[in-house]
């Protein structure tokens, strides 16, 4: 891991796609293996669960439903939701979060139903 501090602008950063949509990674394992800092414009998403990684949602625009675990919760913006790694979940609708994982979000820890 770096001792640097890092600096970066979301315009400065290529959005990709993912099973949720479009996803801008501001913050990625690459930089650090702790965190990573994810916005994401999520549009009716894929069910997955991470075994190693818990999430932190925060939900900035639109309106929608996050299904996690047994819950089945009602999204609108200044909402944040914190999903423990091994829980699945999906968003239904069209919104704009802040993800922040924990560790750092790595692709093949990511599983579909």
């Amino acid at each position: 891991m770096s001792n640097k501090i890092i600096v970066r602008h979301i315009s400065k950063v290529q959005p990709v796609d993912c099973p949720c949509g479009k996803s801008t990674r501001i913050l990625t394992g690459k930089d650090n293996p702790t965190v990573s800092v994810h916005f994401t414009e999520t549009k009716d998403a894929q069910s997955h669960y991470h075994k190693k990684t818990a999430e932190i949602y925060y939900i900035l625009e639109g309106k929608g439903r996050m299904h996690a675990g047994t819950e089945s919760i009602d999204l609108e913006p200044g909402l944040l939701i914190h999903i423990p790694a091994g829980i699945r979940h999906r968003v239904v609708g069209n919104i704009k979060t802040l993800v922040i994982a924990t560790p750092a979000f790595d692709n093949d820890d990511e599983f579909f139903d």
